[in-house]
């Protein structure tokens, strides 16, 4: 089992887009779906599976990080 951890697309070119986690920057493949620059996304197998709202990206990282402080 793996946990994903919310990221922010901060550039996209085709079809693959920058997704930026804070201290990693990593460059994904954009299968379906429309998303921009900003936008909060969970990846799986280096392709966007999914788009999460702003406040749903900030309760994940929230949890992630009492998680990891604990």
């Amino acid at each position: 089992m793996c946990l994903a951890i919310p990221g922010k697309i901060v550039e996209i070119d085709g079809d693959m887009a920058t997704v930026d986690y804070g201290n990693v920057k990593k460059l994904v493949k954009v299968i379906d779906g429309s998303y921009s620059h900003g936008d909060f996304v969970i990846i799986q197998g280096g392709c966007i599976i999914t788009k999460l709202s702003g406040k749903e990206a900030e309760e994940a990282l929230d949890l992630y990080e009492k998680m990891c402080l604990s």
